[in-house]
């Protein structure tokens, strides 16, 4: 069973940039498919980027171009690098290892606060 473990969070400018990082444990960390989510409050939760195990990435629209998903399998870690960050972006953000076969996610991370100060 794989646990997840955000980090990397803070207070930033608009305009600035942050890195979250999830920390995976567990040996299957490397063919999940992963995900990062956020939830702003009174707001549903968005997926925010998605990373095959292979390093296919996809992005939701509002951060294409600026958000940029990665992994490295080998060291169980999966990446968030947020840049020109706005005071929209502030939220909680999760990481989560998504299940093919149910088509959700099946594990998921306490999340990390990032704020985004106009």
């Amino acid at each position: 069973q794989v646990q997840l473990v955000e980090s990397g969070g803070g207070l930033v400018q608009a305009g600035g940039t942050l890195k979250l990082s999830c920390a995976a444990s567990g040996s299957a960390f490397k063919i999940m498919v992963m995900h990062w989510y956020r939830q702003a409050p009174g707001k549903q939760r968005e997926l925010v980027a998605a990373i095959t195990s292979g390093g296919v990435t996809n992005y939701g629209d509002s951060v294409k171009g600026r958000f940029t998903v990665s992994r490295d399998n080998a060291k169980n870690t999966l990446s968030l690098q947020m840049n020109s960050l706005k005071p929209e972006d502030t939220a909680v953000y999760y990481c989560a290892a998504y299940d093919l076969l149910t088509k959700r996610p099946v594990v998921w991370g306490r999340g990390t606060q990032v704020t985004v100060s106009s």
